[in-house]
């Protein structure tokens, strides 16, 4: 019992001392002071990604075609302006693109950068609706582990980020980051106007294939940064080269599935891909326990 208490006193007092060298400039904004509501947020998410398709079961899904274009273009202004505000304050500041050490004062040119990776944080909290959209309209397919890892460890990862190093070498993932996610969700509510539209969009496949192009930057990126000795935590840097490891690995394994092996179903017959398409539902169905009957 003893050994338990003293574990807890142990993991108290780093909280408490890893508190007192966290960034001062962002302890009072919104969801900063603790990461309990950060927490809060994505079990919410979790507790509805279980919820949510019980409750869809026997009801008709939700259309929602105003609502998402309405979404995926208000995540196409925020991202941009994420992008605009990090590469002008970055610029100002003379980030350099090699190796920048966070500066933890409150020269106007770092604060607009630690603004700007909040709202990015943000954004990461905001991109749960994406979710919750494919549930309500029935989407389950599209609810994978890659989706729900993405989500889910993005949004609190970057509370860390922000809360210890909202500026620096933090600034090129998330700069580069918000740039794709302009594509992304202009691909997305272009798509959200429908078939008119949707026959154009050809070049969709290129949007993943540019997010794993930017998962070997951010690793060549990193490992640059290791290698010149940069002035930033280490174990940062080794954790964002594993996590970016992973996501090429998941990433690698969905275009493989949507863009290399799909092409295959093409040449099937018409009992196959019907075979085919009940094995799949039949798949969603358990894994959700809808009665598709």
């Amino acid at each position: 019992m003893d050994i338990i208490k003293n574990k807890i006193n142990d993991t108290i007092e780093f909280y408490k001392w890893s508190l007192s060298i966290a960034d001062k400039r962002v302890e009072k904004w919104p969801l900063m002071d603790s990461p309990l509501h950060t927490l809060a947020i994505s079990s919410t998410y979790l507790l509805f990604l279980w919820l949510g398709p019980k409750y869809m079961q026997g009801r008709e899904p939700f259309q929602l075609r105003k609502t998402l274009i309405v979404y995926n273009f208000s995540m196409v202004i925020l991202n941009f302006f994420i992008f605009k505000e990090l590469f002008l304050a970055a610029r100002a500041a003379n980030y350099s693109y090699i190796c920048q050490p966070v500066d933890y004062s409150d020269d106007p040119n770092e604060v607009r950068v630690a603004a700007a990776l909040w709202w990015y944080f943000i954004s990461k909290g905001v991109e749960y609706l994406d979710t919750v959209f494919f549930i309500l309209r029935k989407k389950f397919i599209q609810i994978s582990f890659l989706h729900v890892y993405h989500h889910c460890t993005m949004f609190t990862l970057w509370w860390i980020g922000i809360k210890w190093v909202a500026g620096g070498q933090s600034f090129f993932g998330a700069h580069m980051n918000a740039a794709i996610h302009v594509l992304m969700y202009l691909y997305y509510g272009l798509a959200a106007f429908g078939p008119k539209i949707q026959k154009y969009l050809w070049w969709k496949k290129y949007l993943t294939i540019i997010q794993m192009i930017q998962f070997h930057v951010t690793i060549g990126h990193t490992a640059l940064s290791l290698y010149s000795d940069c002035p930033f935590p280490k174990w940062m840097h080794w954790c964002l080269i594993g996590y970016a490891l992973t996501f090429i690995i998941l990433f690698g394994n969905f275009y493989y599935q949507t863009y290399r092996r799909q092409p295959r179903r093409e040449g099937m017959s018409s009992a196959q891909c019907t075979c085919y398409k009940m094995v799949i539902g039949n798949i969603v169905a358990l894994r959700y326990n809808i009665d598709i009957g």
